[in-house]
């Protein structure tokens, strides 16, 4: 990917947001009213990552004619999160760049363009390099909120509007090169999901409803503790301030937290989230391979050789119900003995050695997609932090 981008030199102004909009606070309308009607943009479609789009817009909201007049979002507005219990949430800023005009929330600021500019450049520079100034002026201990008049006093620097323009147009090629890695990322997962509802036996039954040629046989079920060793007892936690930088991934619950010096397992293996899972819907399972560093926070699991395939088996865990086996309130736990009593399906060891190696380049796919998207967000940041002023 390469971006042609080359700006000539000119001096940037300084201007105050109230030069720019004209500001006016949203839409408190009774409940029933909500739910129907016109779109109304809320605080989630602000704080959203992409563009706002009008059929995507979460909220709608049904007011009369003189209401609605007054308080359309049309191209070229900024939308800011008005009140937030996080700091660095409230002020947010969203262009709006959709032809069809929509309302927005009582939670939210609109700033009516009344100037010329590029609105998503205003966006990018209050939500970069502008942000620590909104942050400071906003009031609140718990809940923080910031007003027209705070917006009104922002200051910013802008170059002429020709110059934005070419800003605008660098940043939105960036924005769609990330866009379309995320789709292709969206795509595998939506595939790996599939595939896995299709190549495992569902409940009661003993064959899966997808399989390679020449397996036929059926599955048997067995419990981990038969089919696979636990290393748990080779675990070491290390604060992070007794850590020596190195090359070896430091695993928690939840992956990867750092790079270290030594190992504590070298091979292949599974780990499972022992207690902190983020998502304990989706619970934390992964197939590893080579020197690892593991802390305590997640179980060490290797099939038994020659009889299982850890490929297979990390997939075989992962589709299994783990939240009923957890126990503890906020940091929910999933012990040792319960981990090794959950009931796992498989097929003959070619079989799984099948599955495995199909699942697992699949999921090297999925890795390199995610790798990229990091890369070119790490890079927007990098840009954002060095192109405005």
């Amino acid at each position: 990917m390469s971006f042609n981008f080359d700006l000539p030199f000119r001096a940037w102004e300084q201007r105050e947001l109230s030069s720019l909009l004209s500001f006016s606070n949203g839409i408190n309308a009774p409940k029933e009213h909500y739910g129907k009607g016109r779109k109304m943009i809320s605080v989630m479609d602000i704080l959203d990552e992409k563009p706002v789009k009008y059929e995507f817009i979460r909220n709608s909201v049904q007011v009369d004619k003189k209401i609605e007049s007054k308080n359309k979002v049309e191209y070229g507005d900024i939308v800011f999160v008005r009140s937030s219990e996080v700091p660095e949430e409230v002020g947010w800023a969203k262009a709006y760049l959709e032809k069809e005009y929509a309302l927005y929330s009582g939670f939210s600021i609109r700033g009516k363009k009344i100037n010329e500019f590029n609105p998503y450049f205003v966006e990018l520079t209050l939500n970069s390099i502008n942000r620590k100034q909104i942050e400071r002026k906003a009031g609140g201990s718990t809940r923080f909120n910031v007003s027209q008049t705070i917006l009104s006093s922002i200051e910013l620097l802008m170059p002429e509007i020709e110059e934005q323009n070419k800003i605008d147009k660098f940043f939105i090629q960036l924005d769609t090169t990330i866009a379309l890695h995320q789709r292709k990322l969206d795509t595998l997962k939506r595939m790996k999901k599939g595939f896995l509802q299709q190549m495992f036996p569902n409940n009661e039954e003993k064959v899966p409803r997808l399989r390679f040629a020449d397996f036929d046989e059926e599955w048997e079920q067995r419990m981990l503790n038969e089919i696979a060793n636990r290393y748990d007892n080779l675990r070491v936690p290390i604060t992070a301030s007794a850590r020596s930088s190195g090359t070896t991934p430091y695993y928690g619950a939840n992956g990867i937290q750092d790079y270290v010096e030594g190992f504590t397992h070298d091979g292949e293996f599974i780990l499972v989230a022992e207690d902190g899972a983020n998502d304990v819907k989706n619970y934390p399972v992964q197939y590893v391979n080579g020197k690892i560093w593991v802390n305590n926070h997640a179980h060490v699991l290797q099939a038994k050789e020659n009889k299982h395939d850890n490929k297979f088996l990390m997939n075989a865990i992962k589709i299994l119900k783990i939240e009923p086996f957890l126990v503890g309130g906020g940091r929910a736990k999933l012990n040792s003995d319960v981990m090794m009593t959950l009931m796992v399906k498989f097929p003959c060891y070619e079989g799984q050695k099948k599955i495995g190696t199909f699942l697992q380049r699949l999921d090297n796919t999925i890795t390199l997609h995610k790798n990229k998207i990091n890369k070119l967000s790490s890079l927007k940041k990098t840009y954002l932090q060095n192109m405005f002023i």
